[in-house]
């Protein structure tokens, strides 16, 4: 139930929206307002974006408005399109009209908020209290950061007169939205900052993505460019930096590409002192970030004054700054053969071949897991009896040489991970002495690393980011097996460098258990898992939380082990995105784009990107 063309309300429905429908295509970035086609009722719930020539606009309040019907209409046009909440603004008092932020926080529930009449204040002093009721599932803030919370929800919102008609005179900030309601108007967006290694480090020109959500039909290029420079959010912020100079902001109203897909941003004089490099980093992260909402050519950066060129940055040079700058081939996939003996394969290959060295061809040590650096020159393995940890050449006649860590543990060493640093990172799975280890170089003397947030948690898995400042871990307690996400912080301590894995957070709470997880993109995990009870399934996670708007994957069950590029396109790519691989009971298993799953080698495990 929704709004009627004739503006008036069903009763008890949820009414402030009217929707216009176009007889004919509405272009994306269209600027004038269509003068034909029907106004229908709609259900706010319903997914606009589902039709992109639907549009929702918000219902004012009309005359004598009741107190409920009031926070409802209020509520609906909350969820319009409506740039800036002009006509929920018309339900609010003339004070809290001045000082309501909408953008302060979001509130999602996992339906439209109930609205309830709990108590009434002394009629003769004509005012109501309205409480708001519903589950929580994830709180927006106002970096607009998406993080899961699952609670119960409860506020309250006061309603009084003012000239005769009821008003909010008092509510809680930001906004409340249930989840159909938050899917349909905002967009998931990855900023792109610079990775920050911490003292003693050089600056690398290396990417990390932080994402958040923004309004889908809202201006998106401005809106974007806008949330970059409010630099990064709260989570990231520790080991991420911006190029772009403190206060500088977008000099013009409104940003959109030419007809050549270019970008052309007048920046205000706090950036007019940088220099030629920096400007490039600038836009850099400018490129990558709005490549997320539209296809870019080109981004030149200028003076708010005059308007002359700072800097330009095109598709051909962009490449320098990308968030996995792996060298290797993008395409290859590593696994271990039924000898246990480390193979490869691309995705024109049908066949498997060995790889050279100790860890394939020449066969000295049997395996029971591999990590392939991201140059694919060396190779991190575990012996097959999970309590060795060996580095090597992939090149004939290269030497197996000693373990670089042991355990005591039956349950040893998990899987191996190379970070884009060239560091190797590996858990110790002791009940003892649980330890998360990093190699230096990949041959350096381990060094421990301390993850403060784990609380009596086990790590059964781990696969670093390319750039170096994020982690996935797999954790155990009990019987629970889940997936959480930790920032790698690099600190002075006693005057020597220390590593710990810090605000680690839950990335997929809905799924009981986590069987197996890789990196998909900036900040996208594979993830293989079930539901309390249910079947498992092969999900696409955003790394805060929120569920991806990649497509499914077809579904396959078993699965104890999963590979996926970890940058399968970018800027200047036109090829097809890689495969994904599987391990499963009876072997490999490999699902190529716009194919279906095929098996590619008998007792196969351990499948792996480089990384």
């Amino acid at each position: 139930m929704g709004a009627r063309s004739d503006g008036r309300r069903r009763p008890g429905s949820a009414a402030g929206l009217l929707a216009l429908g176009l007889s004919g295509a509405l272009l994306a970035g269209c600027a004038s307002m269509p003068d034909s086609g029907d106004v229908n009722p709609v259900d706010s719930s319903q997914r606009a974006d589902a039709d992109s020539q639907v549009r929702v606009y918000g219902v004012p309040p009309r005359k004598h408005e009741q107190p409920q019907e009031l926070v409802t209409g209020f509520l609906e046009a909350t969820t319009s399109d409506d740039p800036n909440y002009d006509t929920a603004r018309m339900y609010l008092s003339k004070s809290v009209k001045r000082r309501w932020d909408p953008s302060t926080s979001t509130t999602v529930l996992s339906d439209p908020p109930q609205v309830n009449v709990e108590r009434t204040g002394d009629r003769a002093q004509e005012e109501y209290t309205i409480t708001l009721v519903g589950k929580q599932v994830a709180k927006v803030d106002a970096k607009h950061a998406y993080k899961p919370d699952e609670r119960p929800y409860k506020t309250a919102i006061h309603v009084a007169r003012e000239d005769g008609e009821w008003r909010i005179d008092d509510l809680p900030p930001g906004l409340v939205l249930g989840v159909s309601d938050f899917q349909r108007i905002y967009r998931p967006v990855n900023k792109y900052y610079f990775a920050e290694l911490g003292p003693g480090k050089a600056p690398r020109d290396v990417l990390v993505a932080d994402p958040v959500y923004l309004r889908k039909r809202i201006d998106p290029v401005t809106s974007t460019v806008k949330a970059l420079l409010d630099g990064p959010t709260n989570w990231l912020d520790p080991v991420a930096a911006t190029a772009f100079p403190t206060g500088t902001k977008v000099a013009d109203e409104r940003l959109s590409l030419d007809d050549s897909n270019a970008l052309k941003v007048r920046l205000t004089d706090r950036a007019a002192g940088i220099n030629g490099e920096q400007c490039l980093r600038m836009a850099a992260q400018l490129f990558y970030t709005v490549q997320e909402s539209a296809s870019v050519s080109s981004v030149t950066l200028q003076r708010a004054k005059g308007g002359a060129q700072m800097c330009s940055l095109g598709r051909e040079q962009v490449g320098r700054y990308a968030p996995d700058q792996t060298v290797g081939h993008a395409d290859r996939q590593y696994f271990l053969d039924a000898q246990h003996r480390v193979v490869s394969l691309s995705d024109v290959e049908k066949t498997p071949a060995r790889v050279a060295g100790p860890f394939g061809a020449d066969g000295t040590v049997n395996l029971k897991s591999v990590a392939v650096d991201r140059a694919e020159t060396r190779a991190a393995g575990v012996a097959a009896n999970g309590q060795s940890l060996y580095v090597a050449h992939l090149q004939h006649g290269a030497a197996l040489g000693e373990p670089r860590v042991t355990s005591r543990a039956a349950a040893g060493l998990t899987a191996p991970s190379w970070d884009g640093l060239g560091d190797l990172w590996v858990a110790d799975q002791d009940p003892d002495r649980p330890r998360l280890l990093r190699l230096p170089g990949g041959t350096g003397a381990p060094e421990e690393v301390r993850v403060p947030g784990l609380d009596g948690e086990r790590i059964t898995g781990l696969r670093v980011a390319a750039d170096g400042v994020r982690i996935a871990l797999l954790v155990s307690k009990g019987d629970r097996k889940s997936l959480k996400l930790g920032r790698v912080e690099r600190r002075m301590s006693a005057g020597r460098p220390s590593l710990s894995v810090q605000e680690l957070r839950s990335v997929a709470p809905k799924l009981e258990e986590v069987d197996a997880v890789s990196w998909a993109g900036g900040s996208r995990l594979l993830v293989a898992g079930n539901e309390r009870g249910g079947l498992q399934q092969l999900l696409y996670i955003e790394t805060d939380g929120s569920r991806s708007n990649a497509a499914a994957l077809p579904g396959i069950t078993g699965v104890r082990g999963i590979a996926a590029p970890e940058n399968p396109t970018g800027p200047g790519n036109s090829k097809k995105a890689p495969g994904v691989v599987a391990e499963r009971e009876d072997g490999i298993v490999r699902l190529l784009p716009d194919m279906n799953w095929n098996w590619v080698a008998k007792d196969g495990s351990a499948p792996v990107y480089p990384g």
